[in-house]
């Protein structure tokens, strides 16, 4: 499995890990509007925490321990 990071469009990494809609969705990413934008685009523009949006996302599919660089 790879590691979810800021530049991964939303849409891509819903359709690739369909499990980190909620994460998204507990996050209030807006996956829709905002799912053609990467991540880290959407997250700082609707004032969310870039780094715990990733570190939740990562942990969905199973990446959790991985170290972010």
């Amino acid at each position: 499995m790879g590691t979810i990071t800021g530049n991964m469009i939303i849409n891509d990494v819903i359709k690739k890990y369909p499990q980190t809609i909620k994460v998204f969705n507990d996050y209030k990413v807006d996956s829709c509007c905002g799912g053609g934008a990467p991540i880290e685009t959407t997250a700082k523009r609707d004032g969310i925490d870039v780094e715990g949006l990733l570190k939740a996302l990562n942990e969905a599919i199973g990446e959790g321990s991985a170290k972010g660089g």
